[in-house]
């Protein structure tokens, strides 16, 4: 299995509009892409700006298919104003 860890930090005060967006992400993510296993949206408790997604793909390439699907280039384009930094790291599941 191919893991990927996103940490979102976000403009101040969009932390509420970016996590609506993201969660619906999270489900399109789910229901359109069979190799798509595990979409978990969680808030930091200390900064509620700051959020991590963890993602479980079949393989990278499915990641790859993610990256490439309508859904996901709609959900980047709509999230970019907002978004202050974001960290991409990629796991292999043991």
């Amino acid at each position: 299995m191919f893991v990927v860890t996103v940490v979102f930090d976000v403009e101040p005060g969009e932390g509420a509009a970016f996590l609506a967006r993201v969660q619906q992400q999270a489900r399109d993510s789910l229901e359109k892409e069979p190799d798509c296993h595990r979409f978990d949206v969680s808030v930091c408790t200390k900064m509620a700006e700051r959020v991590l997604l963890y993602e479980i793909y079949e393989n990278a390439d499915a990641f790859t298919a993610h990256l490439d699907s309508d859904h996901f280039k709609v959900f980047d384009r709509d999230v970019a104003p907002i978004i202050r930094s974001k960290d991409v790291q990629s796991w292999a599941l043991t």
